[in-house]
């Protein structure tokens, strides 16, 4: 008899379960939430509950099409999601193989309302199934590779002890299609050590390359990979350096020199070449065979050959031999010991308290210079003195953290891989997983199809960017365009300002905590976004009391304040800049605005706290800015005049939410040959690392939200 949950005849139990489950939907959007609100979907009117993790979620959501590394991206969320779980896809982008959707859509409001009521059928006849297919993608497989903890540049993939101090490599897992020499210098992340890693990296190239290792005090160990020696501990050397003797003179004495060294000097005519080191030897012997081997540092640890401690990494002596000090004296002494300790011992009545063994040469070594290592010892020195260290020269190890690329609070896309020393940033690396555009794959005399494309450029300021391209190929052709035509797509870009300070606001509000205004400035985000120039005057007493209350709320400026200056002398646009006394805007130079009265909005904060009150003053400003212009109009390219057939070069510069982008566009003989664009993003990318060096996470996040950066614009 059948039982569980795959019945071939669903149970009445089933039924009223999968029934359940198709009235409480949760949804993972990807990119994200702020990309959904720009294409004007209000995801939670639909029916569906956003989550912050893909645990939670039932329904992956993905908007348009997708990168190669957002398809990873979006592989990986839906492994994580519990099953029963399906794909909605929202637009006409082909999806991979392994992310086939189970309900598709158009991008819109109807249609997302059309899809969730298909969606809600499809887990209603599903959720129980018996035909479970298993979820494979490339991504998803993972290899084992083996670090060190201490100098995360060695990577192999077998497990062993570091070259470098000796430590055991630690086990993890990476990704099966990121080759070795991405995995190295993904993981050399201790930046004040970039310089010690390099030399390190060097050399050991070299060494690969020579051949053979071997132990300087015991030869007879030959081995073809870099290592610890298995008898004493020691780090292996190439066979050619250890044939060298001044190039191994940084060690220990070897044992077999030490075996046929004798005393040779003398005191009073009494003769100390009975005093032969070889006594010594057979000692180490003899406490090698004892048994059992401890850490000097863990006595608790015990096991029955040498090695090296699991907790410090320090190499294991007898047992017999930590519990007596005076045995340890067949070494060399430690370098934290007094290298001026003298024998006490007597000959014959013979008092050798005056015998230094400080000043006594054997040959041509002096022992006062020579480092008295113990060979079965690593010093707390030598154990840490790789770590890197803050600002207290305290040594403390670093921890790698990713962020993003759907952290909540932060864009939509955006890759933050910091390396935190406590709570405290000392490494930033900046990525993202859009796709890349190319603007101008071969000539085209499609202008519309130009203007399109470059629309399409950001999601989240079309508006900007199809003005962009319209005034580029204008210029270009010397084409006339009206002041009602101009005035109209001034209200469109005013009114896209807007919405784009909202979604900021939401994502900031989201970060704080302040679910409030996470909610309050997303809705009015999606009212303005649809809104006419009527409807913008309707909402205008809406925006005003969101503006005032935030600059009321108190706890914003205990957060904000005197966080995330910008570097000086480093150039900035948009209210980053002006956020910091700066008057640069685009706008300054287009007299359709100048003719409406405008004047940009700056300030002398250069935190945090500046530019949110700068945004929040030009929401205001753009409200009305469209009541002077007194009409909303999507740009649209106007006639041109049919170009000569000499080169023409066109230039265009538009004050986007984020800062002034730049176009510049060649034609010839009625086509674009040429094309190039700047965007506000790629300028500030640069400024995320020295602006968040050394600050708490918190303070970090804050920062680089605050800079509003696109990571659709990081492309270029």
């Amino acid at each position: 008899m059948e039982t569980g949950s795959r019945l071939k005849k669903k149970s009445v139990l089933q039924k009223i379960s999968a029934f359940a489950m198709s009235r409480d939907l949760t949804a993972f959007i990807i990119p994200g939430v702020d990309i959904a609100r720009a294409n004007n979907l209000d995801i939670e009117a639909s029916g569906l509950q956003i989550v912050a993790s893909p645990r939670h979620a039932s329904v992956l959501v993905i908007i348009g099409s997708l990168s190669a590394k957002l398809a990873d991206s979006a592989a990986i969320i839906y492994a994580q999601m519990v099953r029963p779980r399906a794909i909605l896809s929202l637009g006409e982008a082909q999806l991979p193989a392994f992310l086939s959707a189970n309900v598709t859509a158009e991008i819109s409001q109807d249609g997302l309302v059309s899809a969730v009521q298909d969606l809600r059928q499809w887990f209603s006849n599903n959720a129980f199934s018996e035909e479970v297919t298993d979820f494979e993608a490339g991504v998803l497989s993972t290899r084992i590779e083996y670090v060190c903890p201490m100098h995360p540049e060695v990577v192999q993939d077998e497990p062993g002890s570091c070259p470098k101090c000796g430590m055991f490599l630690v086990k993890r897992e990476v990704q099966a299609n990121s080759n070795a020499v991405n995995s190295a210098a993904q993981h050399d992340s201790h930046a004040p050590m970039a310089a010690t890693a390099h030399s390190h990296k060097a050399h050991q190239s070299v060494d690969i390359a020579s051949g053979k290792y071997t132990c300087p005090m015991h030869p007879e160990v030959v081995q073809d990979e870099p290592g610890s020696c298995p008898k004493c501990g020691m780090h292996l050397v190439p066979m050619d350096e250890a044939a060298n003797a001044e190039a191994t003179h940084d060690c220990c004495k070897s044992e077999d020199e030490a075996s046929a060294e004798k005393h040779e000097h003398k005191h009073s005519g009494h003769d100390h070449k009975s005093h032969d080191h070889k006594s010594h030897e057979h000692h180490h012997e003899s406490t090698e065979a004892s048994g059992k081997y401890t850490c000097p540092m863990h006595p608790e640890i015990a096991q029955d050959g040498p090695g090296s401690c699991p907790k410090c990494g320090m190499h294991l002596v007898p047992m017999d031999e930590a519990a007596n000090a005076e045995a340890t004296h067949d070494c060399c002494k430690s370098e934290d010991e007094d290298p001026t300790e003298k024998h006490e011992h007597k000959h014959a009545g013979h008092d050798h308290k005056s015998h230094d063994h400080a000043k006594m040469n054997h040959g041509d070594m002096d022992h006062s210079k020579m480092d008295h290592g113990d060979d079965d010892f690593m010093s707390m020195v030598d154990v840490t003195k790789d770590l890197p260290r803050g600002d207290d020269d305290l040594p403390m190890e670093w921890i790698d953290a990713p962020f993003g690329p759907f952290f909540p609070g932060l864009p939509s896309g955006l890759v933050l891989a910091l390396t935190l020393a406590g709570d405290a940033v000392v490494k930033t690396e900046i990525n993202t997983i859009t796709s890349d555009i190319i603007l101008l794959e071969q000539p085209t005399t499609d202008f519309e199809g130009f203007v399109d494309n470059l629309a399409r450029l950001n999601p989240l300021a079309p508006v900007s960017y199809r003005l962009l391209a319209c005034l580029a190929l204008e210029n270009a052709a010397d084409a006339d365009v009206s002041k009602q035509v101009m005035k109209a797509r001034i209200g469109a870009l005013e009114r896209e300002r807007i919405a784009s300070h909202l979604n900021w606001l939401a994502e900031f509000g989201q970060q704080t905590g302040f679910g409030w205004l996470q909610n309050h400035a997303a809705n009015l985000q999606l009212k303005i976004q649809q809104a006419d120039f009527a409807g913008i005057l309707l909402l205008a007493s809406e925006v005003t009391k969101l503006v005032n209350r935030v600059q009321k709320t108190p706890l914003l400026k205990a957060r904000t304040k005197n966080i995330g200056p910008t570097p000086k002398d480093v150039p900035t646009t948009g209210p980053v800049a002006r956020a910091n006394g700066s008057n640069h805007d685009a706008r300054n130079f287009d007299p359709a605005w100048l003719e409406l009265g405008f004047s940009p909005i700056s300030s002398t904060g250069n935190d945090a706290f500046s530019r949110l009150n700068l945004r929040l003053d030009e929401i205001l400003q753009s409200m009305e800015l469209i009541k002077m212009a007194e009409a909303i109009a999507m740009p649209e390219l106007v006639k041109l005049p049919k170009p000569a057939a000499v080169e023409l070069i066109g230039q265009s510069s538009v004050e986007t939410a984020r800062g002034m982008a730049r176009l510049h566009v060649t034609l010839q003989n009625s086509s674009i040959t040429k094309a190039s664009l700047q965007t506000p993003s790629k300028l500030h990318e640069p400024l995320i690392a020295p602006m968040i060096d050394k600050l708490e996470l918190g303070d970090a996040l804050t920062t680089v939200q605050s800079l509003d950066i696109s990571p659709w614009e990081m492309r270029f």
